[in-house]
């Protein structure tokens, strides 16, 4: 890979934090525990509260409601030791890079008051409930709906395939609100909500630590002062608002997932042998992994630019989704390159190039698919 980073990654600050998120995981997510959780199908709340304890929730939230108010870089940095690590199923990036900046830059300052310190000490951890089992990536279709009722809204439907839905407990609800049906989010307090209840945590391909869930709303009550801004209507733009980051994020997944693949490959091809030579000595095996080195080199390259132009607010919605459909269908390329340079080996789940493969198939499909990428980029032509 290049031997340098863009310079505004050149940062002590940034290098403590990388130390500190190094030795938080090695002490608290051994592959013993990331093991125990992929059969108990839900990261430990226990790592929650140690994150919480270590400073590693709610990253962006500023000072005065208890965070550390720290910027993108170091969300990338949590990211980057998260894939290094084969943990992408810890909520924690969902919690810190999509939730938490709904709240930012979209919640009253009374809704900020009363959340924001939760998400950073951990008694709330964030989820946002889209999708339903007839709507996806066209929010014009959910049917989740809330109608006003004095002080509270009362809110009726279904959510499916949500990220923590098994374990968060402060979900913002996408939702059709008020007489005139407009697209609202609703943040619901899930502690003691009467009507609430999750469903399955649902069997997965892949990122089976992630709790992904049915979730249900039953005339749940909702006090009107968690309108997400606290005005009907709002929903689609503030989704989209922060939809550059989400993208951005997942790129950056993508990324850190083809670099460890070729990590694990070139190691495995320098030890195997065969008809008396290593597979690396083989031209076929040299020439796949120099494209696939060269190819995710280009993708560093590109994320690291994204990284750049987001820190000062130039990440266009067009460049992230760009980003976003590019390096995930290389993650999935580059990954059955590695897998197939693997051999029968590379089927094996005790190989991670076969965990790899399996959890990479979902960077396509979440945060919008690749298809509705390249519609977004169609646009802009």
């Amino acid at each position: 890979m290049l031997n340098a980073r863009p310079a505004v990654f050149d940062d002590e600050t940034l290098r403590m934090f990388e130390d500190t998120v190094r030795r938080f995981f090695d002490t608290h997510a051994p592959e013993s525990a990331i093991a125990q959780w992929k059969q108990d199908g839900v990261v430990s709340r226990d790592l929650w509260r140690e994150a919480a304890k270590t400073g590693l929730l709610g990253l962006s939230i500023s000072e005065a409601y208890g965070g550390p108010g720290l910027d993108f870089r170091f969300e990338a940095a949590l990211i980057e030791e998260l894939g290094r690590r084969g943990l992408d199923a810890f909520g924690a990036t969902l919690h810190n890079t999509i939730v938490a900046p709904y709240i930012i830059t979209s919640a009253t300052d009374e809704q900020k008051a009363r959340w924001l310190p939760g998400m950073v000490d951990g008694s709330l951890i964030g989820a946002i409930a889209m999708s339903e089992p007839g709507a996806g990536s066209d929010l014009r279709g959910i049917t989740t709906s809330a109608r006003r009722d004095g002080d509270d809204y009362v809110l009726t439907g279904q959510k499916t395939y949500i990220s923590s839905g098994q374990t968060a407990n402060l979900i913002g609800v996408v939702a059709k609100v008020g007489e005139e049906k407009t697209t609202s989010i609703l943040f619901v307090e899930t502690d003691n909500a009467k009507g609430f209840s999750r469903g399955r945590n649902l069997e997965k391909i892949g990122l089976e630590a992630a709790d992904t869930s049915e979730l249900f709303f039953d005339h749940v009550r909702v006090p009107s002062r968690n309108l997400l801004g606290g005005v009907e209507g709002k929903g689609l733009h503030q989704l989209m608002a922060n939809l550059p980051q989400e993208r951005l994020m997942i790129a950056l997944q993508g990324v850190v997932a083809c670099e460890r693949a070729l990590r694990e490959t070139i190691a495995f091809v320098k030890d195997r042998r065969a008809f008396g030579k290593t597979i690396l000595e083989f031209q076929n095996t040299q020439f796949k992994l120099a494209e696939c080195k060269t190819e995710a080199t280009i993708a560093r390259v590109f994320v690291d630019r994204c990284i750049e132009q987001h820190l000062v607010g130039g990440l266009d919605a067009t460049t992230a989704a760009m980003a976003k459909y590019w390096v995930t269908d290389l993650q999935c390329k580059i990954i059955d390159e590695c897998l197939q340079l693997h051999g029968g080996a590379g089927y094996m789940m005790e190989y991670p190039i076969a965990q790899m493969y399996r959890d990479a198939r979902v960077q396509r499909i979440y945060g919008g698919t690749n298809e509705i990428m390249k519609m977004l980029i169609a646009r802009s032509l």
